[in-house]
């Protein structure tokens, strides 16, 4: 007959939490700068940043060398109430559509296209296409 050895094990102590490694973690994670701060783009010396009209991005840029342009279905409710009906108001569903397009910059060689979103009137998003050869 074989005999098991029986494994003691110890109970683990947890070591006391470290606060200031804690309060720097949180700080660092408040400090870092947020995905939107760093939705601009730069021309020409001027910064083009998200907010901005498109205007406004043609004077700082120039013309893009790509436009593509989409339109968004945006759904609307609305309530329709007559004083000849009785009753509750009627709710009335309709499909609008929200122009949004694409802007593309080519920004030299070597360098990555900057793609630009115009969504309801003003610059939506600013990001980084493929680089450029």
């Amino acid at each position: 007959m074989v005999r098991m050895k029986r494994s003691r094990t110890r109970p683990v102590l947890l070591r006391p939490r470290r606060w200031a490694s804690w309060l720097i973690a949180a700080s660092t994670a408040i400090l870092v700068p947020s995905a939107e701060a760093s939705q601009s783009m730069g021309c020409n010396g001027s910064l083009v940043s998200k907010g901005d009209s498109p205007v406004s991005l043609l004077q700082k840029c120039g013309e893009p060398i790509y436009r593509q342009s989409v339109c968004v279905p945006m759904l609307q409710l609305g309530w329709v109430v007559t004083p000849y009906r009785a009753g509750s108001p009627s709710a009335i569903l309709a499909n609008q559509c929200v122009p949004m397009e694409e802007w593309t910059y080519d920004r030299g060689p070597g360098a990555f296209f900057g793609i630009v979103r115009i969504y309801n009137g003003a610059i939506e998003s600013v990001r980084d296409g493929d680089r450029n050869r």
